[in-house]
């Protein structure tokens, strides 16, 4: 009411509320109650449409989808890439391999004291890529032919033999004497010490056995003699006469040694006089009427001139064996003032002499035997020389000085 005029005023309206859009007269208002209307579950009312059983198996297979994916995101957070993208799964390779490999950290390591133990200082062994069969002995009986320089005894120590096992196998070849010895005989080596027989219609095994001190089982049983066992077990062995027999000997007889003196119709003497000459000399075996070659080189460096140089020069090295061209007697044998050096003369006793020049050892002395093939000495170069080599003379009483190449040939 408005006191002034005496009118009564109207109230204001209210504004409304600016958030709940209601007046402030009305907010006081009691509201009426209401029941909550009740909810019906989703899976009745999916059953009341029949689409239950379609949303059930769709939500399956979104599940499974769901952990597929979810697989597939944690297999590519671990590095693998699709095998589709060949540059990408190198690139992931990389990346991995620079995550994994740790990084290195430095080490200081004490060095190790000096090593104060002597070095080993040995004989080395050289490789050979070679096979060597190791060395067995020989069962069988060989022959060998006799070359110039050889003696019984140089080729029984080639086989590993005694002396008397050469001698008294081959005793027939050397007709009882071992100074026979020729080149170009054929021996019988034996495959052991014993002796090679040839045995004959009335030989007898037990008595042979006793001469050569040995027994019939160690004969029969010999791997050299190609008996049968069983037969020679039971002693039944028949032996055909003309078959070689090996005869295990341990007591074989010592070699008679004793030089057979050969006594020539005339005296002889060197055609080469000096200071080595033997005087007159009326015995000595007698040569064959051939001659081998006098060492083992054949270069010839100064060939045969009747009026310069009536014989042949051949080279070699100094210490070459030097051997006898034939069966003979030594007349000449040291030092010569006429430019031969060390030379020895050899009279063959038929007429023949051969004269060896500028050796640089002699052998050979005065009135020693010699036969075919002996080393008499060795190569040099004394006297009147430029180099190693033999002079080489062949000398016939009724011809003088000839070309030795006419009567000898080099090897």
């Amino acid at each position: 009411m408005n006191q002034q005029d005496g009118s009564i005023a109207s109230s204001p309206t209210p504004e409304p509320h600016p958030l709940t859009d209601e007046h402030p007269a009305d907010a006081s208002a009691e509201k009426p109650f209401v029941w909550p209307t009740p909810r019906v579950p989703w899976s009745d009312i999916l059953g009341q449409w029949g689409l239950f059983d379609v949303v059930a198996r769709l939500g399956s297979h979104v599940v499974v989808f769901s952990v597929v994916l979810m697989l597939a995101l944690a297999w590519r957070q671990w590095g693998v890439a699709p095998a589709a993208n060949p540059a990408g799964a190198a690139q992931a390779a990389a990346q991995n391999a620079t995550q994994a490999t740790p990084t290195p950290l430095p080490v200081r390591l004490t060095p190790f004291p000096p090593d104060s133990t002597p070095p080993i200082v040995g004989i080395t062994r050289r490789v050979q890529m070679k096979t060597e069969l190791p060395n067995r002995q020989r069962m069988k009986v060989v022959e060998y032919e006799v070359k110039p320089g050889d003696t019984l005894s140089s080729i029984a120590e080639r086989f590993g033999l005694k002396v008397e096992s050469i001698f008294w196998t081959n005793v027939d070849t050397l007709k009882g004497d071992a100074h026979t010895l020729q080149p170009g005989m054929v021996l019988l080596i034996p495959p052991a010490d014993g002796v090679v027989y040839e045995w004959g219609e009335d030989d007898n095994l037990k008595d042979l056995a006793e001469q050569f001190g040995t027994t019939p089982e160690e004969v029969l049983n010999h791997p050299a003699n190609d008996f049968d066992p069983v037969a020679a077990a039971l002693g039944e062995v028949t032996i055909e006469p003309g078959t070689q027999v090996f005869i295990p000997a341990h007591n074989l007889k010592s070699i008679d040694w004793t030089r057979i003196t050969v006594f020539r119709d005339k005296i002889t003497r060197s055609f080469l006089s000096g200071p080595g000459a033997c005087g007159d000399i009326g015995y000595g075996p007698i040569g064959t009427y051939t001659f081998i070659w006098p060492t083992t080189t054949s270069w010839i460096t100064t060939y045969y001139n009747p009026s310069v140089h009536p014989a042949i020069d051949i080279a070699g090295s100094v210490g070459q064996p030097i051997f006898a061209a034939d069966n003979g007697v030594v007349v000449y044998s040291g030092w010569s003032p006429y430019g031969y050096g060390y030379v020895v003369v050899i009279d063959h006793g038929n007429g023949w002499q051969s004269l060896y020049a500028h050796m640089s050892q002699i052998y050979a002395g005065c009135g020693q035997e010699v036969y075919q093939g002996s080393v008499i000495g060795a190569m040099g170069s004394t006297g009147n020389s430029t180099g190693p080599h033999v002079h080489f003379e062949l000398i016939h009483e009724s011809y003088g000085k000839v070309d030795p190449l006419q009567f000898v040939s080099p090897p």
